[in-house]
Parts: structure tokens; C-alpha cells; sequence
């Protein structure tokens, strides 16, 4: 039975028809988002992540929606299982034409109660990992066909306070980005990343304590005044990996509403003048802000 409501994408239905494009991180968040979109638009959509439960629910509603999708479950810090899944992958679908190294996470603390395992995992969650995927995918698709990878990273320009750990991962992320994109444009590969701000997403609804209390008042230290939407990640994203994007490559797209220009030196006054964009028809608002 098919969703009564199809996504309401800004691109053209067919814009990824024929195309295989690979979500990690698939199974919540702005992964699944994504990999709505992009099976909305044509693609077969490869969903991995660790939690295979959440993978096929999602699958299942890329199915009901019509589309198409794939799931793997493992976990992208191990090299071995990573090899692994993109052979398996290749073998199944071919050519893949596009990566969104979307997994991550990160867990709120100082810097001097983080310790050296702690920031290790948060390194290799949002950086060891993505780096894994995109070497994989090089090796045994895009070094031959071309392709286009889109990255993760996060609003970092002025540091994290807080998650320094999550920081100087995305800051890696960003410089790697660059790093590819040059090492790997005689091949027909293109590499970007994405800078989102805060957004209203499941993962907000992981966070406990003052952090889970400071969320509803983000937007006020974002010049749109108000947070971003899933489905505004995405067609970032899916810009990124299309056509239309042919001459962009090693580049960090920054898609948080202004909030690194917030300053206290001119007081913008609270206003409903930006409108959201979402068309994720399958969107849920998190908790924390059904209230706010």
C-alpha cells in the first residue's frame, strides 16, 4: 500500500532514475530523509547502518512509497565489514553512483571530562568512518565509473564548545572533503559536504539534561529565527550529487540559517519572515520541540 502522500521534492521526478546511491546512516534522521528523497527521484537507494530493525523499517516505507531500497548492517568503523558490504553492494547493483556519508554521533561533555576513548569513537563515528566508505566506494566503483560523494559535517567555523570531540571530527571531514576532491577529479569523482545548523531531527530527542532543555531556544540565536528542516538538508544533498552540480567539488556548504553570523552587536528582532521548506511527507516533529 503506498503512502497517500508522496514526497514533495523541489527536483524533477526522474532526476536519479537508473542511478544507485548509498545513505549510511540510513535507518532515522536526515539519512532516512534523504534516502526518501532519493528514491523519490528514481534511484535504487542503499540504506546501511548498524540497527538492521531500523533499515528495513525504512526500506519498507521506500517500498510502500514505490521506490526502491537496499539495506546492509554493519557498523562503518570496521574496515573489514566496510570492504565487505561495498563488494557485496557492487556485486548486487553494479555501478554506484553517489555516497552520502551520513552516519555519525556524538555525546554532549567538556573537553576535560571527554577521555581518549571516548574522543577516539566520536573521531571514528564522524570521520574514521566516512573516510572508510569513501575509499571502498573509490576502489571498487567510482575509480572505473565516476560518481559523486556528499559528506557530513556540522556548524563548526567557531569551535564546539561542548562537543569539542564532534568539532575537530567535522573539521577533519571538511578538510578531507577538499582532499579528495583533488586527489579524485582525474577520475570523475566529485566531493562535497554539507555544514547543517540545527535542525529539527529525531537525534535531538537523544540529548538529555540542559542540553535537552536548551533546544527549543537554538532558534533564538539563528537570524531566520527558527530551525531547519529535514527535508532542507536533503535537497542540498541531492544538489550536490546531481548534474546541476557538475563544476562544484570541494566545497563545505554551510546550511544552518545564518546562525555563525548570530552577534550580540545587532540585535535582530524575533520574526516569522522564513518559511520552511519540508516536504518529507513522512516527517515527524521531535519531541522536544512539540512544546517549544
Amino acid at each position: 500500500m503506498s503512502s497517500s502522500k508522496p514526497y514533495s521534492s523541489v527536483f524533477r521526478a526522474d532526476l536519479f532514475a537508473g542511478e544507485v546511491h548509498w545513505v549510511t546512516g540510513g535507518g532515522s534522521g536526515i539519512g532516512r530523509c534523504v534516502a526518501h528523497e532519493l528514491a523519490a527521484l528514481g534511484a535504487t537507494v542503499i540504506l546501511t547502518g548498524r540497527t538492521e530493525e531500523k533499515l528495513q523499517r525504512v526500506a519498507g516505507e521506500i517500498a510502500q512509497d514505490g521506490g526502491r531500497a537496499d539495506i546492509a548492517a554493519f557498523d562503518i568503523r570496521d574496515e573489514d565489514a566496510v570492504r565487505a558490504a561495498v563488494q557485496a553492494m557492487v556485486a548486487t547493483h553494479g555501478r554506484i553512483h553517489g555516497l552520502v556519508n551520513n552516519a555519525g554521533g556524538q555525546f554532549p561533555a567538556p573537553l576535560m571530562a571527554i577521555g581518549k576513548k571516548g574522543f577516539e569513537t566520536v573521531l571514528a563515528n564522524n570521520l574514521t568512518g566516512g573516510f572508510l566508505m569513501m575509499r571502498e566506494l573509490y576502489l571498487q566503483s567510482m575509480q572505473i565509473h565516476g560518481g559523486a560523494i556528499v559528506n557530513m559535517t556540522a556548524d563548526m567555523w567557531n569551535g564546539m564548545p561542548g562537543m569539542g570531540h564532534s568539532g575537530a571530527a567535522r573539521a577533519g571531514m571538511a578538510n578531507l572533503t577538499k582532499t579528495a576532491a583533488v586527489e579524485w577529479a582525474a577520475s570523475g569523482v566529485r566531493v562535497n559536504a554539507v555544514a547543517p545548523g540545527w535542525i529539527a531531527s529525531s537525534g535531538m530527542d537523544t540529548y538529555k539534561g540542559p542540553v535537552r532543555e536548551m533546544i527549543p531556544q537554538l532558534k533564538r540565536h539563528v537570524p531566520l529565527r527558527r530551525l531547519g528542516t529535514e527535508s532542507e538538508i536533503s535537497a542540498a544533498i541531492c544538489f550536490l550529487l546531481s548534474k546541476g552540480a557538475s563544476f562544484i567539488t570541494g566545497v563545505t556548504l554551510a546550511i544552518d540559517g545564518g546562525a555563525p553570523l548570530d552577534t550580540p552587536l545587532f540585535a535582530i528582532p524575533d520574526h516569522q519572515r522564513s518559511a520552511p521548506f519540508d516536504g518529507f511527507h513522512r516527517s515527524v516533529m521531535p519531541d522536544v520541540l512539540k512544546d517549544a
